[in-house]
């Protein structure tokens, strides 16, 4: 293929990364500089792009992953009020247990709760059994990606969940560090990956009740 035809497969993501930041900065208006909006998205899209097998749908992933750094980060900053407790879920690969525990927590909180994971090295797609076991229980986990931990996302969590990452998650002060020591669902039966979800699922209920008495 000539260099000229090339182009515009190279130039065609750039051209809806900028899109997608101007309207991202609108979003932000006097809280980032478009600037700062702009960074954040192609930040975004380099940093899923490394672990991603298919690109397709990677600026559109990578616009989600950029609001969801920059409503983060707006909240570390105090520029946006926290209106319920935030908490992360970390493990290695952000395709099994943080995406369970996510899932689980959103749905029993009932907006109660916000909810963010991440993992400390991103695989490129959510296990497929990971799917498979969430969907039993009515929850779809199709739209969910894995994603990389930032310390944005650090800095504006109450609660930080980690799941056998060891000490790659920032530590910041005025947090709480909870470690939960649960098997990786990768290469185990659909029996096993169904333990551990109903494992994961006592762990946050647990930790929602907690919540909702220091809310109350």
């Amino acid at each position: 293929m000539s260099q000229h035809a090339a182009q515009p497969e190279l130039l065609m993501p750039q051209a809806v990364l900028h899109r997608a930041a101007e309207h991202l900065a609108e979003k932000y208006s006097g809280v980032f500089s478009p600037q700062t909006v702009e960074r954040m998205v192609f930040e975004s899209y380099a940093a899923l792009r490394r672990t991603a097998k298919i690109h397709t749908h990677l600026p559109s992933l990578a616009t989600r992953f950029a609001g969801e750094r920059l409503t983060a980060l707006a909240q570390a900053e105090g520029a946006v009020p926290k209106d319920v407790p935030e908490v992360l879920f970390v493990c290695v690969r952000n395709s099994g247990r943080s995406q369970m525990a996510a899932a689980l927590l959103a749905h029993h909180g009932g907006g109660r709760v916000h909810v963010r994971s991440a993992g400390s090295a991103p695989a490129s797609t959510i296990h497929p059994v990971v799917i498979e076991v969430m969907a039993e229980v009515g929850l779809d986990l199709g739209a969910e990606y894995p994603k990389p931990l930032t310390d944005d996302v650090v800095a504006a969590a109450d609660v930080v969940v980690t799941m056998g990452c060891g000490d790659a998650c920032a530590v910041y002060p005025g947090k709480r560090y909870l470690d939960w020591s649960l098997l990786d669902p990768e290469d185990e039966s659909l029996g096993t990956v169904r333990a551990i979800r109903d494992d994961i699922d006592t762990r946050v209920r647990a930790l929602l009740a907690e919540l909702d008495t220091v809310s109350a």
